[in-house]
């Protein structure tokens, strides 16, 4: 009982010292692999971390498609923008 106050104070001041952290995907992706993990062979936390380094690595490659697409829907609005300007002759 001792032990495991000791783990969830130590829990809690290291939760408390990290700051604001991006979690997207993390907590999906761990309570997936958690459960996963269980069910496999009562390997819950080794599933956890998996899944989060999974669901982490899937948000980052969602974030990069998304800002590629934005990066080229505004090249084509230029593109289209600079296209449309009549030229002036003089």
């Amino acid at each position: 009982m001792k032990a495991k106050l000791i783990a969830v104070c130590l829990f809690a001041s290291l939760a408390g010292l990290s700051g604001a952290a991006s979690a997207k995907g993390c907590i999906k992706g761990a309570a997936v692999g958690g459960v996963a993990g269980h069910v496999a062979g009562n390997h819950g936390v080794l599933g956890a971390a998996a899944g989060c380094a999974v669901g982490r690595h899937r948000a980052n490659k969602k974030d990069a498609e998304k800002a590629q697409a934005q990066t080229q829907t505004q090249a084509q609005a230029r593109q289209s923008t600079t296209s449309s300007t009549p030229a002036t002759s003089q």
